[in-house]
């Protein structure tokens, strides 16, 4: 089983090490105690209880579609040449980058300061860890 150091699972889920502990306190989130004494949080209950956590801005666009990855942000810098533009979304803490028409650009109205939602469909996902499993 993977187990996080309060510090690891604080950057993990972009808080700070005293909210870790403030959840820990209040029972929000387990933990135990590693072999050399630190205090550790179980990979799998951190995970569930970042998906319980994530509150992230809602799709303001309300329409139904397969792909699941979905990403709300502000648009920070738009590219355009004549035929084709280059889009970026800060969307939480991720930058995410769209390559699309020039025409496209023009007709969502997209420039910095304008809520978007990135909807990313793969045929391909590449998932790495860290020197495996921990």
């Amino acid at each position: 089983m993977p187990h996080f150091r309060f510090s690891e699972a604080a950057a993990l889920l972009g808080v700070s090490d005293d909210t870790i502990r403030r959840w820990v306190r209040a029972g929000q989130l387990g933990s135990s105690v590693d072999a050399v004494g630190r205090k550790v949080v179980d990979g799998a209950e951190l995970a569930a209880f970042a998906r319980e956590q994530a509150n992230g801005p809602v799709d303001p666009s309300d329409v139904g579609r397969s792909a699941r990855n979905r990403f709300v942000g502000l648009v920070t810098e738009v590219t355009v040449d004549k035929v084709m533009a280059q889009v970026e979304l800060q969307c939480g803490p991720h930058r995410v980058v769209s390559l699309m028409s020039a025409e496209a650009v023009r007709e969502l109205g997209l420039r910095p300061g304008v809520l978007a939602v990135a909807v990313v469909k793969a045929t391909t996902v590449v998932v790495e860890t860290p020197g495996g499993e921990r």
